[in-house]
């Protein structure tokens, strides 16, 4: 019985893991979501912090962040007209197991970078 009770904690577990991947899995979303941890932000100015992202790779992952309630787009009525971006307080959420995932990743570059 125990064995069942198991599977189906993992399988809990699994489910909620590939949801919350979907939402930030890809090579930008995670930098764009750092980015925005440092403050709203202008279109331009997160492309200058990830300097590799195209102009439509950032505004389809913005969308797409968006859509997901991580980003929120606010139009400024200004001439010409300004957009800024910045964190919802889900996605400022994401911070902690971001410096946790940060944390990881130097201590993974310590080791990889010993064995070489």
């Amino acid at each position: 019985m125990a064995h069942v009770t198991k599977s189906k904690e993992c399988d809990r577990k699994l489910k909620v893991t590939r949801d919350a991947l979907e939402v930030i899995q890809g090579k930008w979303r995670i930098p764009i979501i750092i980015s925005l941890l440092y403050g709203d932000k202008r279109f331009g100015e997160i492309s200058k912090d990830i300097a590799e992202i195209s102009p439509k790779m950032l505004s389809q992952e913005l969308k797409a962040l968006e859509e997901n309630k991580i980003v929120v787009r606010t139009v400024y009525d200004t001439m010409p007209v300004t957009v800024e971006y910045s964190l919802t307080d889900l996605g400022r959420s994401l911070k902690k197991p971001l410096d946790e995932l940060m944390t990881w990743g130097s201590n993974f570059r310590k080791v990889i970078l010993r064995g070489a």
